[in-house]
């Protein structure tokens, strides 16, 4: 021991007498720069209006390119959600059009996040390691190698063996100095993700995970440790600051975790901010590659400590940047091979159709997709459905009027209402009591940590309250179904997507359903909607009325 420190002491002033001496940096230290993006969603062909033209994965990769030039040594990572709940061109193709482009873009580690569990855990080993699709093969006619980068996932267990699904981390070694990655899904996907995605998996406890791996990686002499960690909250800040406070789990957990820690990248909530709380740095680059987060971070070669000297989330500009040709090229043959699908007119709409709800939680498009899956159900044979409920996260994009590629003004094409329902969910019909009805609404706030807005199907209406307690909201007397009562004891057949019937984000109530049917897929439903009549008005936001 007492060598150890008179190492530490003889090196300090060596340090100290080199800097005097010749006006350099502290020769101890290594300088890092650490490139992050969260929630990308396999949109490697979207572009964004905000900042004069942002996103797009060939634009995003000669920023990163230009960024990595900057330092001495660099590592682009992921926070989750890089893929699922994406855009027909990446979709259509299983993702494999995702992890090929951030192939060429030279991601080094994804942490999974829940949509990486959208198709269950097969198809994610699949992304991993490659091979051909299970079902559909090989549908751009060449073998699917997989990624060439990390996944991680450091509290998803296999149930099976006891073993995580994928490394719990991974040790990167910078100028002689070890930093460890860890990372981690939310605790809480089982209720945000079928049951068919999670089936055979534990997802454990954030906080614990990472504490009970300190130790092990201290024990190896790694004192720098940065967390990827699937899992958000909000800041009413600009992207570059904190605002007044960081909110939401991610705020609750950092606290929590052990001190050595010294950097956590989040995501899932699709927000931006910097925020430094309890000594660690937290960051989010919103969604779709429209930002990425470049920390300078450096390490001392002595004390293998990291300490952050900047962090700052950059706009993926296009304005100015030369895309790199290689991921252009790959981005125009899948656009190619996903045309004659993605261009087909389905129907058409009057105007522009949102999913931006009202301030009883109502949204446009939400009043439509409930009447779709309504009538998708509602024939004898097909459910015989009273009453349809949507859940507000499967809505993912809004119905635009104007066209954006070559259909005329005011169509819409498959590729679009693909947007808006990209999940695969199908429709379930099940059998309800008034009761059960009564619950299902009033959890659109119990359990909840911000409230889960359903969306309803003409026909149906209520009244909550904004300043009653979650699990007294609703006022039975004011449900109504075609005008009329609906009562406590009596039977109705209830519509739901298959991510709520088995009590999904957090709707539990829809568990006791009986008398089951399942259906087709919501997009189905949708197109077939639109099929036969369009054109198509926004909703009118009339059936959920807010009260004081």
């Amino acid at each position: 021991m007492k060598n150890k420190r008179l190492y530490i002491v003889l090196a300090v002033i060596i340090a100290i007498v080199l800097m005097l001496t010749v006006g350099a940096r502290n020769p101890l230290d290594v300088n890092l720069k650490i490139l992050a993006i969260n929630d990308f969603h396999g949109n490697i062909a979207t572009s964004s209006d905000g900042f004069g033209g942002t996103g797009r994965a060939d634009f995003l990769a000669a920023n990163i390119q230009a960024a990595e030039a900057q330092a001495e040594h660099s590592i682009f990572v992921s926070a989750g959600d890089l893929i699922g709940a994406s855009p027909l061109i990446s979709a259509l193709f299983h993702d494999e059009p995702t992890i090929e482009a951030m192939n060429l873009l030279g991601l080094d580690i994804n942490a999974v996040g829940n949509h990486e569990f959208d198709e269950g855990k097969d198809e994610l080993l699949r992304m991993q390691f490659g091979g051909s699709h299970p079902v559909d093969g090989d549908l751009d006619d060449d073998p699917f190698l997989g990624a060439q980068f990390e996944f991680l996932a450091a509290n998803v267990v296999l149930d099976e063996t006891g073993e995580t699904i994928f490394p719990p981390y991974t040790i990167r070694n910078f100028g002689g100095v070890k930093v460890a990655f860890i990372g981690m899904t939310l605790e809480g996907t089982p209720a945000v993700v079928t049951v068919a995605g999670v089936a055979g998996l534990t997802f454990n406890d954030e906080v614990e995970t990472v504490n009970a791996l300190v130790p092990m990686l201290q024990h190896d002499n790694i004192e720098a440790i940065v967390v990827l960690l699937h899992e958000g909250g909000h800041s009413d800040g600009g992207p570059n600051d904190c605002g007044t406070q960081l909110a939401g789990s991610i705020a609750e957990i950092v606290p929590l975790l052990d001190d050595a820690v010294d950097l956590i990248i989040a995501g899932h909530t699709n927000d931006e901010f910097i925020c430094e709380i309890d000594g660690k740095w937290v960051t989010m680059a919103d969604n779709r590659g429209r930002l990425f987060t470049d920390i300078d971070v450096t390490l001392n070669r002595v004390t293998r400590d990291m300490t952050v000297v900047a962090i700052n989330n950059v706009p993926n500009l296009q304005e100015d940047v030369i895309p790199d040709p290689i991921v252009t090229a790959l981005i125009n043959r899948y656009d190619t091979l996903a045309a004659p699908v993605a261009n087909s007119v389905i129907g058409t709409v009057t105007t522009d159709i949102s999913r931006s709800r009202n301030a009883a939680g109502e949204s446009a498009l939400g009043d439509v997709i409930a009447d779709a899956q309504l009538a998708a159900t509602a024939a004898v044979g097909r459910g015989e459905a009273v009453v349809a409920f949507v859940h507000s996260g499967g809505i993912r994009d809004d119905l635009d009027f104007l066209a954006g590629g070559p259909e005329t003004d005011g169509e819409v094409t498959y590729g679009e209402a693909f947007s808006v329902h990209p999940f695969g969910n199908t429709v379930v019909t099940m059998d309800l009591s008034g009761d059960q009805i009564h619950t299902l609404l009033e959890q659109q706030w119990v359990g909840q940590p911000v409230p889960h807005f359903l969306q309803v199907s003409q026909g149906f209406s209520y009244a909550w309250s904004a300043s009653a307690p979650a699990g007294d909201k609703v006022d039975p007397n004011s449900i109504l179904l075609n005008g009329a009562p609906v009562f406590p004891l009596t039977t109705y057949r209830v519509t739901v997507p298959s991510i709520l019937a088995d009590g999904g984000v957090n709707f539990t109530v829809l568990i006791e359903g009986t008398n089951r049917l399942g259906g087709e897929v919501e997009l189905d439903a949708l197109k077939a909607y639109f099929e036969v009549n369009s054109p198509i008005s926004p909703g009118a936001q009339d059936r959920v009325t807010v009260l004081p």
